[in-house]
């Protein structure tokens, strides 16, 4: 299986990279392939030029690979924090220019046409507030986002996400914790 892995998160050893590190090592365990991508290491030019709007549009070398790797995944693993419930800048241009028209839908006479159908999406992310905080005050805006809004309109059904929180107040054992039980959705949810 080609598992496409990406992280957006600005600070080298955060606990989103020990999340994307434990990832890939299950999946490379597994004998997965893995194609990665760490945004802020990369420079990732989040802005979306209007020229690269329509879909025949010529595009960037970069975009153009990242379409590539994503159209050609069978599944994704999106690490990321929470920043005022939702990801942060720089992923979401990402969205943008990569998952856009052509690689994760189309429009055809029917309207929206999904095309991820058949793959698999594990979204682990991360953030401070505590949960029962989160969802009283919030809902799960993430959890609507990566699962309706995107995945889902891209056709991607299999879709799991799972956040950890709250990351401030937590302690290396919690943490080490943590990332046992992101290896162990790796292991359920990309099997050998």
């Amino acid at each position: 299986m080609n598992v496409f892995v990406l992280i957006g998160h600005q600070k080298l050893g955060s606990f989103c990279h020990a999340i994307a590190a434990a990832a890939i090592e299950e999946l490379e365990a597994a004998g997965h392939e893995v194609v990665y991508h760490d945004l802020y290491a990369e420079h990732f030019d989040a802005i979306l030029p209007n020229e690269e709007i329509p879909k025949a549009a010529p595009l960037d070398p970069v975009i153009a690979q990242h379409c590539r790797e994503v159209t050609d995944a069978d599944g994704y693993v999106i690490v990321h924090p929470n920043w005022w419930a939702m990801p942060p800048a720089i992923l979401k241009g990402w969205l943008d220019r990569v998952l856009r028209q052509g690689v994760g839908y189309q429009f055809g006479p029917g309207g929206v046409e999904p095309l991820l159908g058949g793959k698999r999406a594990v979204v682990l992310t991360t953030s401070n507030t505590p949960r029962n905080d989160e969802l009283r005050l919030y809902g799960d805006p993430l959890e609507n986002l990566w699962k309706a809004c995107i995945f889902n309109m891209c056709g991607v059904e299999d879709f799991f996400r799972r956040n950890f929180e709250p990351v401030v107040m937590s302690t290396p054992d919690e943490r080490q914790g943590w990332l046992g039980e992101v290896r162990a959705i790796i292991r359920e949810r990309f099997p050998r």
